[in-house]
């Protein structure tokens, strides 16, 4: 006879309970609400008596529930305490790792760090892709991503922020010496403005005016859709772009740019990195995860 493997019913029994009902049980453990069902079931099944009473408004412990409760409550946190230390034990990683990041902030901000770990974990293995749109992580097999902008969607996924991306906008000497600087938003529309690309709808740049924020569609002279194109575009004399500070921070300071209509500044978009919602983090993805947001702490994203 096949020994009745009782640690996924326990889970979700402990689950449930702690929850009060199947559908909080699933979403705290990332599977189903008929998975956690059956698995207590089969629990109840295996060891004889009633764990749970079941209404259709509610559920409740029995006298036996209660007791079995508080004893595998124990015996998970013995288990959580040993995972824990052979982790910390634990201090070559194996394996490979698969992340996605926003393409010029990925480059500039997170491959430093990155490669900084490749450093410290010769043996962890990256594959490390560039992209701006936004993915299905479980159906594209990705453990990290990087995005910045505000999550559509974030209820299958942890996230947590980075820091936030402040834009400008900017110009070069060479170009304000040839066109002069513009004196209000309006007067951009005589300017050659440099603009990213975009298909399914006009290209925008977020401007404050009056204590507010507003879009203003700019008419593109030159279409880039690049970050770095952009960048060397605007550092060569060619336009006006708005962009983060984090990518111009250094150019400001050497004088390769200079700041264009400063009192329309202040728009800022979170950048967060995400992964799999589930019960257990990978060492791996929670080794990257911490690397990346002490950095955060530390300011090393900021302009």
């Amino acid at each position: 006879m096949t020994q009745f493997n009782s640690l996924s019913g326990i889970t979700a029994f402990v689950a449930t309970a702690e929850t009060g009902n199947f559908t909080e049980a699933a979403s705290r453990l990332g599977i189903t609400k008929s998975a956690v069902g059956k698995s207590v079931t089969r629990l109840e099944e295996h060891l004889g008596v009633n764990l749970l009473l079941r209404t259709t408004r509610r559920l409740t412990l029995t006298s036996e529930g209660e007791y079995y409760l508080q004893q595998c409550q124990i015996a998970l946190s013995i288990l959580e305490q040993a995972n824990n230390q052979v982790q910390e034990n634990q201090s070559v990683l194996t394996g490979k790792i698969r992340l996605d990041l926003p393409s010029a902030f990925g480059r500039k901000c997170i491959m430093p760090v990155l490669m900084t770990l490749m450093d410290k974990q010769p043996l962890l293995k990256m594959s490390v892709s560039f992209s701006e749109r936004y993915i299905d992580m479980h159906e594209e097999s990705v453990d990290l991503v990087v995005r910045i902008g505000h999550l559509p969607d974030s209820s299958n996924v942890i996230a947590r922020q980075l820091t936030t991306q402040k834009l400008a906008l900017c110009a070069s000497p060479i170009y304000l010496k040839k066109y002069g600087m513009p004196k209000d938003i309006e007067a951009l529309s005589e300017h050659r403005c440099i603009v990213g690309f975009r298909q399914d709808a006009p290209f925008y740049w977020m401007l404050k005016e009056a204590d507010t924020f507003r879009q203003y569609i700019p008419t593109p002279f030159y279409e880039l859709a690049d970050g770095d194109a952009m960048l060397d575009a605007v550092i060569h004399g060619y336009g006006i772009a708005q962009l983060p500070l984090w990518m111009i921070g250094d150019k400001l300071k050497e004088g390769q740019l200079q700041r264009v209509l400063i009192k329309t500044e202040g728009y800022q978009s979170p950048i967060n990195m995400m992964w799999h919602k589930g019960q257990k983090v990978p060492p791996k993805t929670r080794y990257i995860a911490d690397a990346l947001l002490q950095v955060a702490k530390e300011g090393g994203f900021d302009e």
